[in-house]
């Protein structure tokens, strides 16, 4: 393929469900990559359920919403299920890639590319098993089940994209061969420590002196009752401190109700659709509390801290790695979390800031989108700058069970993995040794049986 070949500007159609006006990290991260690829040259044609058909232009390229039915008991998230629509659709747009953003009802879609010989990517935005055991599935059968629904998804893709090393674990535990790390990002024009405001705190934090902040869907799997426990427990120790809540989900109502019950200042904001406003908030409080036990990057703790407030995160999630010294890790508990925040709060005020909005430099989406875009093989069309490069995730050549041991440099080690630091520039990081259509998974290419499907 000639060089210009390459070049060329892609049709690149991406597909996600569970995408709502009041959703959050997943949103964010198909709005900034689709606005990014189109400033690199490609046509990105985003494809989401909704209450009802439309076609529009957007600042993230054409976005074809398809109805879908709502998930009962998720807060109103819903799913592309209208397999032959969908299937037309992808027909009549001809992608030259097609990135999906779900492995559940959309896993199909891998085998219409094979037929298709179109190259598809699924972005693994969460971690399957930490997901079911925050459902309290044991953990065991947690595992097996993600194991199952992993080797699927794993030969159904030519790549799989996962956003941190941890996320990529549980592809690496079946000895997935076709992952690859790209990061997200955070607009660090708009989440700015310049957004602190004096007299929004006050209102929000009344007679207390210490103002935390949980910015998050309440859904289970996002574990926001351990807010209210810190908030409990810091009270109890005699810390005056008040909580807002910048979120909405099917959780809200029964927490609202134990923050009454319990006289816990907790306000309660709904959805906060003004990014402004978000900032705002992020920027005023003292400590962002990221509870969510199963977030494989955590947008809501990065733009925390792009704003300078530091983030306590759990133990059990991608987050330690991102936040690094700018956060604190606590276990997934009320009285650990509390310790997290008075730890925080032990910290001089202006250098855990100026940490906080360090740390988050190091997370710019210009870096991501070329990450995803190196992903794809899809480099900037003519007359466009390059950038970084997708990052083999290491392990991926290990036989099924073999634990990955490796060290790199900037995150905690933990379960024997230890989380690199993100690529400080477009050099500090490699291309994929095989490019992305010499895996296309077409059933008889050479190519992709010679890596199993993907799984070995």
């Amino acid at each position: 393929m000639s060089d210009e070949q390459t070049r060329r500007p892609l049709r690149i159609v991406r597909l996600a469900n569970f995408v709502t006006p009041a959703s959050g990290g997943l949103r964010t991260a198909l709005r900034e990559l689709g606005a990014g690829y189109r400033a690199a040259g490609h046509e990105p044609v985003l494809v989401v359920p909704g209450e009802r058909a439309s076609d529009e232009q957007t600042r993230q390229g054409r976005v074809i919403t398809l109805p879908g039915p709502c998930v009962p008991g998720t807060g109103g998230y819903r799913v592309l299920t209208d397999r032959r629509r969908l299937s037309a659709l992808l027909e009549s747009l001809a992608p030259d890639r097609l990135e999906v953003s779900d492995r559940t009802t959309l896993r199909w879609t891998g085998e219409w590319a094979r037929r298709a010989r179109v190259p598809a990517v699924m972005v693994s935005h969460e971690s399957a098993d930490a997901v079911l055991r925050t459902w309290g599935v044991p953990e065991a059968f947690a595992q097996a089940a993600a194991d199952r629904l992993n080797r699927r998804t794993a030969r159904a893709y030519a790549r799989i994209v996962c956003t941190t090393e941890w996320a990529a674990r549980e592809f690496v535990r079946i000895g997935a061969r076709n992952v690859v790390r790209a990061p997200l990002g955070v607009d660090l024009d708009h989440f700015h420590p310049s957004h602190h405001d004096g007299r929004l705190r006050d209102r929000h934090r009344g007679d207390a002196t210490v103002l935390l902040l949980l910015a998050s869907r309440l859904s289970p799997e996002k574990r926001p009752g351990r807010a209210l426990d810190t908030l409990a427990e810091l009270r109890r120790r005699g810390v005056p401190a008040a909580l807002v809540v910048a979120g909405d989900g099917p959780l809200r109502g029964r927490l609202e109700a134990r923050a009454r019950t319990e006289g816990l200042p907790a306000a309660f904001l709904g959805h906060v659709a003004d990014r402004t406003d978000l900032a705002a908030l992020q920027a005023s409080a003292d400590v962002v509390l990221a509870p969510g036990p199963a977030e494989t990057f955590g947008l809501a703790a990065l733009e925390a801290l792009a704003c300078g407030s530091p983030v306590v995160v759990s133990e059990l999630s991608a987050l330690p790695a991102i936040v690094g010294a700018a956060g604190v890790t606590a276990a997934d508990s009320g009285p650990a979390f509390a310790d997290a925040v008075e730890r925080i709060l032990d910290r001089p005020e202006p250098p855990r800031r100026a940490a906080a909005r360090a740390r988050a430099e190091r997370y710019g989406w210009p870096a991501a989108v070329a990450s995803f875009l190196a992903a794809h093989d899809a480099p900037p069309s003519s007359g466009v700058a390059g950038g970084a490069e997708a990052v083999p995730v290491p392990g991926g050549e290990l036989p099924v069970g073999v634990p990955v041991h490796h060290e790199t440099s900037g995150g905690a080690a933990r379960d024997g993995v230890r989380d690199p630091a993100p690529p400080a520039s477009a050099s500090a990081v490699s291309r994929p040794a095989n490019g992305l259509a010499a895996h296309c998974p077409t059933a008889n290419h050479p190519a992709h049986q010679a890596m199993g499907g993907g799984v070995r």
